[in-house]
């Protein structure tokens, strides 16, 4: 306990509270959990400031909606990753690499699941790795199937910044390799987060056709030959087209964009 900071424990334990409680004035809070009052509230406006709290008419606190939207985000989070799985280990099975399952994260992508390889030398990855959205195969097949008006504000807003050797720091480019994706159906990178190392790059979308993963194949560069790229593509894109038709959705890859 001494290492933990003690008005966020004390903010937890009033959020706490709402698991068991409806809706709470702040005379409740005080006499359920212990606190001052007016210590109470003082965090009580901090949370309710965050949108952890909201505040009705009579003055009673229930949770706020940021709590829904988190909800949401880990429900589709965990359904994805559930939903993925068997397909990844198929995959993996077949192509012998590394699969990855990358989701957007704001205007990062984050590696939420891998079944690595059994290769002696292989590309290490880690699960909870971010990434910006224009660097790398899964971050950019992700901000190519963006809508339009959503990929178009990305890109006017976004400094590219070199992280690795093959990193994309030219828009023209960028937006040159963002309309192969949507072409292709598939991203393809080459050092751009580490260097040496390749990334190949499916969408995955919902039943609303909506871009909201991407699965990947990766490794070191001189496992994957022109000839190897071109078949892993077309494996990669028929497993990412299975998830998404578990998700729900009935189009195909080169429809599943509203950009």
């Amino acid at each position: 306990m001494q290492n933990k900071n003690k008005t966020v424990v004390r903010s937890m334990d009033l959020l706490n509270l709402f698991l068991s409680h409806h809706k709470l004035n702040i005379n409740e809070m005080a006499r359920l959990s212990g606190i001052p009052k007016t210590s109470v509230h003082r965090m009580i406006g901090s949370l309710e400031e965050m949108g952890l709290l909201s505040k009705d008419t009579e003055g009673k606190y229930s949770l706020g909606l940021l709590f829904l939207q988190f909800g949401n985000l880990v429900a589709e989070r965990l359904d994805i990753r559930h939903t993925s799985l068997p397909v990844m280990e198929q995959l993996k099975d077949e192509i012998k690499e590394a699969v990855h399952l990358v989701l957007r994260d704001g205007r990062e992508s984050i590696y939420i699941e891998k079944l690595d390889t059994d290769h002696p030398v292989r590309l290490f990855t880690k699960i909870g790795r971010k990434a910006p959205l224009y660097a790398g195969a899964s971050s950019r097949v992700i901000l190519a199937f963006m809508s339009e008006d959503e990929r178009e504000a990305y890109l006017k807003e976004v400094s590219l910044k070199p992280i690795a050797s093959g990193t994309v720091t030219d828009k023209q480019k960028l937006r040159k390799l963002l309309e192969d994706s949507r072409t292709k159906g598939y991203s393809f990178s080459r050092s751009e987060l580490e260097n040496y190392t390749v990334e190949l790059s499916a969408p995955i979308f919902d039943h609303a056709g909506q871009i909201i993963a991407a699965l990947s194949t990766a490794g070191l560069e001189v496992q994957f030959d022109q000839g190897r790229i071109e078949q892993l593509s077309v494996k990669v894109r028929q497993a990412a087209d299975e998830i998404s038709q578990k998700l729900g959705f009935t189009g195909s890859v080169l429809q599943g964009s509203a950009g």
